[in-house]
């Protein structure tokens, strides 16, 4: 929005020069010295002054009186000998953001994938996940006002270790099937993926107390892999619920998605094959013969790490075959910008509020026309810096097959680690263990259930809201001061 009205200045000074003095001359622009002078300073009188032999400030006075209303401006004013402060119309500006037709032109020779919010189908999102989602979707918004065309998608892994826990949950501590999975999953008075958050921390702690149980986790995660059997099934059933929980609990804010790309999808389709006869034809990894990798198919380290030794490289399949996360991440990459030469099948899987449709990977053709996805321009990975590394694997795997410029357009939109202060933990109600109370904060685990849910912090939010509301316009409807505290929120 800033820049829409700050090229709506340029281009209404720009015609009255040319107009009125003949003078085909760019508009600078400057950020005042205070901000109490307005949004933006032009310094365009000054630069006109030995050309026209007038005084700055005189060609200011006629620059205002000349140019008129502009959209989005509500003053214009003289400072110093010449200086013109703008001053944007706040209330014009606020109600622009939420307006399509304040929206610059849509630019169609570019296609930009924001890949962002990626919570593991297993348990209710937390506010590690909220921060990842809010800032991947303004981002999107931010790039979609400036006219770019871009695809928001929310990758689900719906075939990890973490949606194997919760299966083993159900499965061998609860003894439920398929069946009384559904049935709390129908029950309005559950909230499922609470229950699985506490269901995850308890497996969690069970392993750690009987470690010979881990084998449930391999025969579980073989399983789902496989795509058959009943533990195979209440993967699908778990994860497809929490996934609408997600999406549920995103709305809340107005975050929405185009496409869900999915693990299991990646895995059937044989993409990461494809990637690696690619990555073996163009010889960007090689089998290691000795040394700790001895049997693996590794990434030479001087790929994507300057000064780096033979003991850095990246091992992309491990000696039992096993594909590691980094090497189905190059194939998934590769899909996005349309090097993969393969490409999903799609079905919809929910309408939004607003009418809008999200899509979800599939096997099989659904029979409906379906939008085109993949095939960027541009790739921004919304990730937490923990996974910076990897990211930095992910560009080197295109380079070392030859797609410098995708590389290059491989970008990984950073952002820290939430934390808890031990305050806000125990107002929270969390329950903080004793060996992390010595700590100066304490890291958001779902493994130990440690963290604040998305839900819980927006319902918080709205709680303290309403207080204010209603001490403000004790007058007004309980439905119109609910409706006003949401916002706020």
């Amino acid at each position: 929005m800033f820049l829409l009205i700050e090229k709506r200045i340029e281009e209404a000074v720009s015609a009255y020069l040319r107009q009125h003095y003949g003078v085909d001359a760019a508009c600078p622009l400057e950020q005042p010295k205070q901000t109490s002078f307005g949004e933006i300073a032009l310094p365009v009188a000054f630069h006109l002054a030995r050309r026209l032999k007038k005084p700055p400030k005189e060609i200011a006075h006629a620059l205002i009186a000349g140019l008129g209303h502009i959209p989005g401006v509500a003053a214009l004013e003289v400072a110093g000998n010449g200086y013109i402060n703008v001053r944007f119309d706040r209330g014009s500006y606020a109600a622009g953001l939420l307006d399509e037709s304040f929206r610059a032109p849509a630019n169609r020779s570019e296609k930009i994938i924001v890949e962002h919010t990626n919570i593991n189908p297993n348990k209710a999102a937390h506010i590690g996940h909220l921060r990842n989602a809010v800032l991947g979707d303004t981002f999107v918004r931010m790039l979609r006002s400036a006219g770019a065309q871009v695809e928001v998608q929310n990758y689900i892994d719906n075939t990890g270790v973490q949606v194997a826990d919760v299966v083993v949950g159900f499965h061998y501590l609860e003894r439920l099937g398929a069946q009384e999975v559904r049935a709390l999953i129908d029950d309005p008075s559950v909230r499922f993926d609470y229950l699985c958050w506490d269901l995850y921390a308890r497996v969690s702690a069970y392993y750690e107390a009987h470690p010979e149980a881990l084998q449930w986790r391999q025969q579980t995660l073989h399983a789902i892999e496989a795509g058959a059997g009943p533990l195979a099934e209440l993967g699908h059933i778990i994860s497809d619920a929490i996934v609408n929980a997600h999406l549920a609990t995103m709305w809340r804010l107005g975050i929405a998605y185009d496409v869900l790309p999915r693990e299991s999808e990646i895995l059937h389709l044989k993409f990461w094959a494809t990637a690696f006869e690619l990555l073996k034809q163009r010889q960007a990894i090689y089998l290691e013969t000795g040394g700790k990798n001895s049997g693996c198919w590794v990434m030479p380290a001087s790929a994507f790490k300057e000064d780096a030794g033979d003991d850095s490289s990246k091992v992309i399949v491990r000696s039992n075959g096993t594909v590691t996360y980094v090497g189905k991440d190059i194939a998934y990459q590769l899909w996005k910008f349309g090097l993969l030469g393969k490409d999903f099948h799609y079905r919809r899987w929910s309408q939004y509020p607003d009418g809008r449709w999200v899509w979800v990977t599939a096997t099989e053709p659904s029979g409906n026309s379906t939008p085109t996805f993949g095939g960027a321009t541009r790739v921004y990975n919304v990730i937490d810096s923990r996974q910076s590394y990897l990211q930095d694997v992910v560009a080197a795997g295109l380079r070392a097959l030859g797609f410098h410029e995708q590389a290059d357009h491989s970008v990984h939109f950073s952002y820290e680690m939430v934390a808890l202060s031990l305050r806000c933990a125990a107002e929270l109600g969390i329950a903080v263990p004793d060996e992390d109370r010595q700590r100066p904060y304490v890291e958001v685990s779902g493994r130990k259930g440690l963290g604040v849910k998305a839900d819980d912090l927006i319902d918080k939010l709205i709680e303290e809201a309403q207080r204010e509301v209603d001490s403000r316009h004790p007058d007004a409807s309980p439905e119109q001061r609910r409706q006003v505290a949401t916002e706020i929120a």
